[in-house]
């Protein structure tokens, strides 16, 4: 049976991280105070405390929650490969969808703001590249060494061709809507266009050779 203690116990911090969240994105840290907080979420602000200490560790909790969020929809979308799949589908498939998952307002949002915090809460970009950037390029890695056995790659260090890969997919659309804002995010027609060339490229610089 479910505990009703329990229950409320989760409501409560779901509601307190669904109203940070939105106070973080659209004023930053310093602007965002516990107050608001707990008025938004219909708490205490003992209660936000209770459940998160601090301030500090409400903000990591949610660029963790984030990031994670997006790799864990990356992984559930997209199979890690088995013998018979095309290298090609493989690299598309992961390509397509992870530039429609990481590239959201709210993404882009989460990333300029980890940014523009970076240096007081250096743990912040630690956390942001380990569960973004870091594991799709873990997952690569691990992808390019079962294509090495068949032959369909060919990398003498197959973690920098699944970095590689990784930033030729990710870098230019990223790099524009951190810059240019969220109205330079490509829509899904570029995105697609975008993940297909950049298979291209990379399979013509690592793929099997005549």
């Amino acid at each position: 049976m479910t505990n009703p203690v329990e229950t409320r116990t989760t409501r409560k911090r779901q509601s307190i991280l669904a109203a940070a969240t939105e106070l973080f994105l659209q004023r930053g840290f310093l602007a965002t105070n516990m107050d608001e907080v707990a008025a938004i979420a219909s708490v205490s602000k003992q209660t936000v405390y209770t459940h998160f200490g601090t301030k500090e560790a409400l903000f990591l909790e949610i660029v963790t929650g984030m990031t994670g969020e997006a790799g864990d929809e990356l992984e559930g979308q997209v199979a890690d490969p088995v013998d018979g799949r095309p290298i090609e589908d493989f690299l598309l498939e992961f390509a397509e969808q992870q530039l429609a998952i990481v590239m959201t307002p709210r993404l882009m949002q989460l990333r300029r703001l980890v940014i523009g915090e970076a240096e007081r809460f250096p743990e912040l970009g630690k956390r942001l590249h380990a569960k973004g950037p870091g594991r799709s390029i873990g997952r690569l890695t691990k992808a390019f060494a079962h294509y090495s056995e068949s032959g369909d790659v060919e990398a003498e260090d197959q973690r920098a061709a699944a970095s590689f890969f990784n930033w030729l997919v990710m870098g230019e659309p990223v790099n524009d809507a951190m810059l240019l804002g969220d109205r330079a995010i490509p829509d899904a027609d570029a995105l697609r266009s975008h993940a297909r060339e950049s298979v291209r490229i990379f399979l013509a610089a690592y793929g099997r050779r005549p």
